[in-house]
């Protein structure tokens, strides 16, 4: 069984800017950047042209480490100081589920397990304790 862990850092329409800050100070290098335009449009769900802009995924690597970066989606709370969140990357996804089902005890589901453009199964719970997390089998 193997899993990896990485902190996800929130930002409120600006993670652009954060990444490229870190990828200078920290002397990292940009894997990726990707929209919530880059992804399949949904009808039920259209996107402003705000949304489309914003970062839905950015990854940053940092020597041996990986920082993981987002935007807030429209709507969703956004708070100075309570943006890093904890992704887990299961290779197996009966792994994610029993993560995501322990996590989720006592805790609130943010978004279901499901299956996703980048993952076979994704999903995203606050634990009981207020920590939030991304659980996503790498596709």
């Amino acid at each position: 069984m193997s899993i990896s862990l990485n902190p996800y850092l929130f930002f409120d329409g600006n993670t652009r800017e954060a990444v490229h800050f870190y990828e200078k100070v920290l002397g990292g290098k940009v894997m990726g950047i990707m929209t919530y335009g880059d992804m399949p449009a949904d009808p039920n769900n259209p996107l402003t042209d705000d949304m489309k802009d914003r970062v839905m995924h950015a990854h940053l690597k940092v020597g041996d480490a990986d920082l993981m970066f987002s935007d807030t989606y429209a709507g969703m709370p956004y708070q100075p100081g309570n943006t890093i969140q904890i992704a887990i990357h299961p290779k197996e996804e009966d792994r994610a589920r029993e993560i995501f089902a322990a996590l989720e005890d006592g805790g609130q589901v943010i978004i279901p397990l499901h299956k996703t453009a980048w993952s076979p199964l994704y999903g995203m719970v606050q634990d009981k304790f207020g920590i939030t997390f991304n659980v996503n089998v790498p596709g």
